[in-house]
Parts: structure tokens; C-alpha cells; sequence
């Protein structure tokens, strides 16, 4: 590592194959806290290269404990966290809302680093048992159609640099990772990240595979459609910036999506919205979230109708019922 170390103070940038196997040998534990610190400090002073990102998540996709979930045609809504935005957890809705719809949803996360409430952190508060058991994951999508994918379950090389990043308790890396290495490898997936020249390396890497993908950022720095500002959206169709009042919208303001100072601040703004009682700020971001996740999935469905599709899911209960059973199974 000190090698490693020295090369990246001295603003070399690490080839693909130098980044996957770095990672290989954080999984198995090779390294100190010190080093991982260190090595994971690096990426927070500079921006990390396609190839190093490239290298970083196939790493981390070798070592996962894969499921095949390819009987389900499912999507991943998930953002890279790291804003620091405190929202409440706005993709976690987002994908109760749309499995709601009847879309299966594979969702990856994990437990909060950098902000109040992670998906793992809601899911868990909500009585979930995370499991890595594959008749159980398509259980789950069967009957709900939704599965949680909780990374550490999965993922080694996360797991193991856990308590270093608990202790950071800043954004690294591996929030970037997180969203592009999804154990079920599914065909779609709505992607949001905390910054563009992140959103711009998603795309890149991801428009070589043959899937479906959104990537969005507020460019007001939020990882998700927050109609607090317009966003950038990338899909293989090209780039576009879309805002609020392009879809009916009017803005909001950054206070009115708050998730709290706690995780029982963040489930209790989660089930007022499940409940049918959230802001029209609220219901609004999550709608619209939602709604664009529909269209990736199917890109002959308008935003138009998929929002309409979202609302029932929401006002009709059948968001709140999917999230009752995956927690009842």
C-alpha cells in the first residue's frame, strides 16, 4: 500500500487494472486502518479517473455474492448519497412507490455514512431482516415486488472498510461505487448522483452495457429529482436538463424535503408520505421520482402517465401494502 500511497501523493492516477486489484486486497483484509484512511482520502482531495472507477466497481462485482433475479424484469433506484442534503429517504419511497405500480424492484443500499437515514437504516426501523438468501429475494419480489439488496450481505470489500468509513463519516468513494455494483446486475436502474462529473462517469461507463439507465443531479447538488432546481438527466438517448416547470411543477424549497435529525425523524416523514398524508412538496418529488423510473423501464410510456400510475400506487395504499408484506414475509 505505501507504494500505492506514494505513487497517488505524487498525482499519478492508478490504471484499471492497478484499481481492481487494490480493491481485491482491501477485501482481503491486507491493509490497515491508517492506509485505508489514507487511500480513501486521495479520492476526496481529486476527482477519480473512468479507469480507477472502471477498476474499483469490477473489483467489487468479482468478489460480491451475485443473485440471479433474471427472471424479474427489475430496476434499481438508487442514489450515491453523500449531498449532505438530510432529505428524507427519497429513493427509498421512490421504490415502494413504482413496486407499488407492479414493477419489481431489486433496490441496493446500505446504512447511512455521511447523512442521518440510509435505506438500511429505514428498512431495519421498519422490523426488515436483511438476507442474502435467494429464494427468499424472489419471495420477496413474487409477493411484493420488491427485494432489498443490503450491501454489506454482499459486498467483502465493503464490509471491510465499514468501520473506516464510519469513521470518516464523509462521503469516499465507495458511495460512488455503491449505485453501479447491484449483486442482481438488473436491467434498469434510475441512478442519482451528488455531483455532474459524477453523473458524466456513470454514463460513460454505463452506456457500453446493454441496459436501461437514468442518471439524475439536481444541479443544486441533490443525487435525486428534488424540484428544488432543474437536473440533468442522462439516458442512451443523450443528455438533457429538465426543470420543475417543464413537468407541471412549481419549485420547492430545500426545507420542505427534510428528512430530520434522526432515523425516527426519517421513518416517521416516511410512513405520514406512505400514509397518504405527506406534503404536496413531498408527494411531488417522490412522484416524479418514481414516475421517471416507469419511463427507463418502458421509454414509450409517457411522464404524463407514469406519474398518474405513481399517484395511485401512493394514494391507493399499494405502496404502503408492499412495504407491510416485504416486512411481513
Amino acid at each position: 500500500m505505501k507504494e500505492i500511497l506514494n505513487k497517488l501523493y505524487h498525482h499519478e492516477r492508478l490504471s484499471k487494472f492497478e484499481a481492481k486489484q487494490i480493491l481485491m486486497e482491501i477485501a482481503a483484509e491486507k491493509y490497515n486502518d491508517a492506509h485505508l484512511a489514507s487511500f480513501m482520502t486521495v479520492f476526496m482531495m481529486r476527482p477519480i479517473t473512468t479507469d480507477e472507477l472502471s477498476g474499483f466497481r469490477d473489483a467489487l462485482k468479482e468478489l460480491s455474492l451475485k443473485v440471479d433475479l433474471s427472471d424479474f424484469n427489475t430496476i434499481d433506484i438508487v442514489g450515491t448519497g453523500g449531498d449532505g442534503k438530510d432529505t428524507f429517504n427519497i429513493s427509498t419511497l421512490t421504490s415502494f412507490i413504482v413496486a407499488g405500480t407492479g414493477q419489481k424492484v431489486a433496490k441496493h443500499g446500505n446504512y447511512s455514512v455521511s447523512s442521518k437515514s440510509g435505506s438500511s437504516d429505514m428498512l431495519e426501523s421498519f422490523g426488515y431482516t436483511f438476507t442474502n438468501n435467494e429464494s427468499i429475494l424472489k419471495g420477496q419480489l413474487e409477493k411484493a415486488n420488491i427485494c432489498f439488496l443490503h450491501a454489506p450481505k454482499f459486498h467483502p470489500a465493503m464490509k471491510a472498510v465499514g468501520p473506516t468509513r464510519k469513521a470518516l463519516a464523509l462521503k469516499t468513494f465507495f458511495n460512488i461505487l455503491g449505485p453501479l455494483v447491484n449483486p442482481s446486475s438488473p436491467k434498469n436502474h434510475l441512478l442519482g448522483t451528488f455531483n455532474l462529473e459524477i453523473a458524466r462517469l456513470y454514463n460513460y461507463i454505463l452506456q457500453e452495457e446493454d441496459i436501461n439507465y437514468g442518471i439524475v443531479h439536481a444541479l443544486d447538488g441533490y443525487d435525486e429529482i428534488s424540484l428544488t432546481s432543474g437536473f440533468k438527466l442522462f439516458t442512451k438517448n443523450g443528455e438533457e436538463l429538465i426543470n420543475p416547470e417543464d413537468l407541471g411543477h412549481k419549485r420547492i424549497q430545500q426545507s420542505e424535503i427534510f428528512g430530520g435529525n434522526s432515523v425516527a425523524d426519517a421513518a416517521k416523514i416516511f410512513k405520514s408520505i406512505l400514509d397518504g398524508n405527506g406534503t404536496e412538496a413531498q408527494n411531488n418529488v417522490v412522484l416524479t421520482n418514481a414516475a421517471f423510473a416507469l419511463t427507463i423501464v418502458d421509454d414509450k410510456k409517457s411522464f404524463e402517465t407514469a406519474f398518474e400510475e405513481a399517484k395511485e400506487s401512493l394514494f391507493k395504499m399499494e405502496a404502503k401494502q408492499t412495504l407491510a408484506k416485504l416486512v411481513n414475509l
